[in-house]
């Protein structure tokens, strides 16, 4: 998901009462909201920082189990600091340091949580386990989670302002309201799943992401491997619940080619990271005289305004029988 949704919802954690349980509730809610994504900071662009993204920092190890103490622990200094420079001049609630390392981890699963609904997945079990898990139960940029998280913390600070009772319900209703949008979606992506095999092409897919659109949630941009072919469709439960609206005809994926299984093993760091993140790798071979280039693209965002960001293409010599 976007930083911005992120913040979001660790902030209407926060103005659902949270924030008062210690000093530096709400950043602690806020930083550690977005904390995984720090892993885009590692390795160099474009794809070996992709290839590590929603990994280590992301799974349950790394971003929700170890990451929030090391979080907490700058915050407590950050308050110390703080307090030395002007004293009586922070807020009057105590700093309690079991409650800040706890918002901690409560905004660290929310990041996991929420990047485990769409179709870029995540390594939950990383480093213990290189699967990407996904959910498909939101587009990468909700625009119902922005209204809905930024109108339970708008209106919850403002009754926090005015002293209002039970402040922090808007909050806690814009939460409740989230969770059960993200269970609604991954149901009618279940339904999409199965609406690949129950009509129409009547597809067993061994790997299938059902990715939603941005406005109209319901929708689903399907797209699936089987035997070694690609296949894109579209769901939309409001014209046939039951069975895709339409979809293409399969197109081979090409990685069993002996000249992309060669390419394949090239030392080339972007394309060994590429490979690494992608989930549905495809590949196109181009041979020109004495050289095979081979261009790597994945069929999740083949799209033709998305398909040159996500490509790695290795040329390599081969002899020409005369």
């Amino acid at each position: 998901m976007d930083n911005l949704t992120h913040s979001l919802v660790g902030w209407a954690l926060a103005e659902t009462g949270l924030k008062r349980l210690t000093r530096k509730g709400t950043a602690a809610c806020i930083l550690a909201a977005n904390m995984p994504d720090i892993d885009v900071l590692f390795g160099g662009a474009p794809w070996p920082p992709l290839a590590m993204h929603r990994g280590f920092t992301h799974g349950l190890v790394g971003g929700v189990l170890l990451m929030p103490p090391v979080l907490a622990g700058l915050l407590w200094l950050l308050d110390r600091w703080q307090q030395w420079r002007v004293g009586s001049s922070l807020p009057h609630w105590p700093m309690r340091f079991g409650w800040l390392i706890a918002l901690c981890y409560l905004g660290a699963l929310t990041h996991s949580l929420l990047d485990l609904q769409n179709v870029y997945a995540v390594e939950l079990f990383s480093p213990l386990s290189d699967r990407w898990f996904h959910t498909d139960g939101l587009f990468i940029i909700s625009p119902w989670l922005l209204v809905i998280c930024g109108l339970g913390v708008a209106i919850a600070r403002r009754r926090w302002n005015t002293g209002a009772h039970c402040a922090g319900r808007p909050a806690l209703a814009a939460i409740a309201a989230t969770i059960v949008f993200v269970l609604i979606n991954i149901g009618i992506s279940r339904q999409a799943y199965a609406a690949v095999e129950a009509d129409a092409p009547y597809a067993r897919p061994d790997r299938i992401f059902a990715s939603p659109e941005p406005i109209a949630f319901w929708r689903r941009d399907i797209v699936w491997r089987q035997q070694g072919a690609i296949t894109h469709g579209r769901y939309d439960p409001l014209r046939h619940p039951t069975g895709l609206v339409e979809f293409s005809a399969a197109q081979p994926d090409y990685m069993n080619d002996p000249r992309v299984r060669r390419a394949a093993q090239s030392l080339d760091r972007r394309l060994q990271s590429f490979l690494a993140w992608s989930q549905m790798p495809m590949a196109q071979v181009v041979q020109n005289g004495g050289v095979v280039k081979v261009t790597f693209r994945d069929a999740r965002f083949d799209a033709p305004s998305l398909r040159d960001r996500f490509t790695v293409s290795v040329s390599y010599p081969v002899k020409i029988r005369q």
